[in-house]
């Protein structure tokens, strides 16, 4: 899931990695608004509301919104930088670091998020932005920009554009492909619609903590992926002898 890139990638693995953090976004996106009222997984409607306050010269909060779209674009930058660098050393541990500073930051908030709501709600917004695009930028690069996770804009532009050509397509490998990408575009839809009730519904109750679900998520994805490289490993091995 994190550890085949490119041309061995499989439509099983982006499938599962789809259903993890699609589902992962879908709690913060629902998460980030009940806490702060901002939208934490995508930018697209701060660009707006950042033009809408500089037309006003409310310049004070056009930087907040600017820094919204920052912080995201930061996100994407560090990630990408990251997997770089550790490319150059290792590339089966390329997309473990990323991922484990997204879980640092998804675990650390919802033990400061109190204090930072009370005093400086944009903190958590930042954070969080910074967080998915650093999983927008993740995920695309594992898989050569076949899966979004962290909004449905696109998404749903995609899916409609091939539902209608399932009507002109007519060869079956062609009509094939395209029900391969149809399945992977509902998935990351369900598991984020998924992602924001379970959000939604434990917000309520426990607050921002919701966080830790998002977070153990991907702690469970990185175990469960390491434990079955290490068993596919272990039966090339023995299938050898």
């Amino acid at each position: 899931m994190f550890k085949h890139r490119g041309d061995t990638r499989t439509l099983s693995h982006n499938l599962r990695i789809a259903s993890l953090l699609s589902f992962v976004a879908g709690i913060v996106n629902v998460a980030g608004f009940l806490s702060v009222q901002r939208l934490t997984t995508n930018v697209t409607g701060h660009f707006a509301f950042l033009i809408d306050e500089v037309f006003k010269l409310n310049f004070l909060n056009a930087l907040v919104f600017f820094l919204y779209i920052f912080f995201f674009f930061l996100g994407s930058f560090f990630s990408n930088f990251v997997i770089e660098i550790v490319s150059r050393r290792s590339e089966r541990y390329i997309f473990v670091v990323p991922i484990v500073v997204e879980i640092i930051i998804l675990s650390l908030l919802p033990f400061l998020g109190k204090h930072f709501i009370d005093t400086h709600p944009d903190i958590v917004a930042y954070s969080l932005l910074f967080a998915m695009g650093l999983q927008n930028s993740l995920v695309t690069s594992i898989s050569n920009a076949v899966v979004r996770t962290t909004h449905l804009t696109g998404l749903f532009t995609d899916l409609g554009i091939e539902l209608s050509q399932l009507l002109f397509y007519k060869t079956p490998e062609a009509k094939s492909k395209l029900r391969s990408s149809i399945r992977l575009r509902l998935t990351i839809i369900f598991f984020f619609f998924t992602g924001g009730v379970c959000g939604g519904v434990f917000y309520s109750t426990i607050q921002l903590y919701v966080l830790l679900i998002a977070s153990g998520s991907l702690v469970f994805g990185l175990i469960y992926d390491s434990i079955k490289f290490r068993i596919i490993q272990l039966k090339q091995s023995l299938s050898g002898k």
